[in-house]
């Protein structure tokens, strides 16, 4: 079959409702049996094209109608969500039906963040897909002082897809792998083999699951029915465009976030939410492989970035040594303490440990030069720690290799404490783990690695 010359091809794919409207109904009647595969329209909005992959079978439930409920009474909760969900639907319509799976799993960020990238859970899950540190790695998103793959908007949907995936050809069904996705695989069949020793049936519906579980499918099905028909809820999806909202650029040499932002001329808020993975003011091109960038700001950002003749990198690395404390390197690099707490997302009540990365300024600068960043809280992770809660079989020693700290550490960032019990909390704070390249470089007190350096600062022009 020919097919139309590439500006008709380009202008279809552009506007195809006004191409048509233009023709008369004969001419249409002969262009659509021509090119016929042109002659069904793309959706114009995401919502519909997602309607449109509807696949999984209805759940008798009456927690769905609960769940609707709630979503119902809280309009303001589905305008934000709507909202910020311009940004990454397409992309992950995109890949759900490149896959060939049901496009209520395009839903799954709502139940799981509200598509809010910065989104922390008390299991330590993060990223609009909510990974668990261990399920990241698994999944080949690295982790570490510099960066968190989990709130990587392509690598994170990449991972949930996969696992959705690997999850589904386990279990046979979508509800089973999304309970999977929820509660575990090990637990979905635990409790299938429990139901089979009783000779009862292991679907979905017979199986013995906690309280949330028991609501994850019920709450997506709830949130496909809204999206099925908003205006029977008297709810409003905001309209999103049926087409990329970002593309990938890959950075050819570290620059500071902040410098990204102005050089593509999108506003720094914009810029952390499509990239919410650093967990510094600084990207290392050799940690994320592309930054993402609004599809009509590529080109900005390549031509400024081409004629850029500042600095790209104002900080470095910084490793403290034995007896130093917060107020000293501030000093020392003529910050303020709150100043240095907010680069390296320090609470107040953070401990200085031996060793310990730190980012400063590149150069000594004054006051008046100094402009302070600080990440954007609903784009970025808090990082001002967390609490670990002690299992059976813990020791300080694990505790400490699990987060890659050392054991003097873990018991300094909790108040010298060094016995453990069962349900304890312990404070584990980030930016307390030394970097394996860093460990590597001896007793080097200002270690930098931005780029290939360790030794110097870099400051790139172009």
């Amino acid at each position: 079959m020919t097919q139309p010359p590439a500006p008709i091809r380009e202008a279809l794919i552009v506007a195809p409702e006004y191409i048509l409207e233009d023709l008369d109904q004969a001419t249409a009647a002969t262009f659509e049996a021509t090119y016929p595969a042109l002659s069904a329209l793309p959706d114009e909005d995401v919502w519909q094209r997602i309607r449109s992959g509807f696949a999984m079978k209805p759940l008798n439930s009456r927690l769905i109608k609960r769940h609707e409920q709630w979503y119902a009474s809280h309009p303001e909760y589905v305008q934000r969500m709507s909202e910020r969900a311009n940004r990454y639907l397409f992309y992950i319509v995109e890949e759900v039906e490149r896959r060939g799976m049901p496009s209520e799993i395009a839903l799954l960020p709502i139940i799981e963040s509200a598509f809010n990238p910065g989104a922390n859970s008390v299991a330590s899950a993060s990223g609009i897909w909510q990974f668990i540190p261990s399920t990241g790695k698994h999944f080949g998103m690295e982790q570490n002082w510099w960066y968190d793959g989990r709130r990587d908007i392509i690598g994170a949907t990449n991972g949930a897809l996969d696992y959705l995936e690997k999850l589904h050809k386990q279990f046979g069904d979508w509800e089973l792998a999304l309970a999977a996705y929820n509660w575990g695989e090990g637990a979905v069949a635990r409790a299938q083999a429990t139901n089979r020793r009783r000779g009862k049936p292991t679907g979905y519906s017979h199986l013995r699951m906690p309280r949330e579980t028991q609501n994850y499918v019920p709450k997506l099905l709830a949130i496909k029915n809204i999206v099925s028909d908003p205006a029977r809820y008297k709810l409003t999806l905001q309209a999103i465009p049926n087409r990329p909202y970002f593309e990938a650029v890959t950075p050819s040499k570290p620059m500071d976030v902040k410098v990204a932002a102005e050089l593509a001329e999108v506003p720094l808020d914009e810029f952390l939410a499509l990239n919410p993975g650093h967990n510094r003011p600084v990207i290392l091109h050799d940690q994320a492989e592309v930054i993402l960038l609004p599809v009509d700001k590529v080109t900005v950002f390549r031509t400024n970035l081409k004629n850029n003749d500042q600095r790209l990198v104002s900080w470095r690395a910084y490793e403290s040594d034995k007896g130093e404390a917060f107020e000293d390197i501030a000093a020392q690099f003529e910050m303020t303490l709150d100043q240095l707490r907010q680069a390296n997302g320090l609470s107040r009540h953070a401990r200085l440990s031996n060793g310990q990365t730190l980012l400063v300024p590149a150069k000594e600068e004054s006051e008046s030069e100094f402009t302070p960043f600080n990440m954007h809280a609903t784009a970025v992770q808090e990082m001002s720690g967390f609490k670990y809660v002690v299992r059976r079989g813990d020791t300080i020693s694990g505790i400490a290799r699990k987060f890659g700290i050392s054991q003097r550490s873990l018991i300094a960032m909790n108040n010298g404490r060094s016995f453990l019990r069962v349900g304890q909390k312990f404070t584990i704070l980030p930016g307390s783990s030394r970097r394996a390249s860093m460990r590597k470089a001896g007793k080097v007190r200002k270690a930098v690695k931005l780029g290939n350096s360790k030794q110097k600062v870099i400051s790139y022009r172009r």
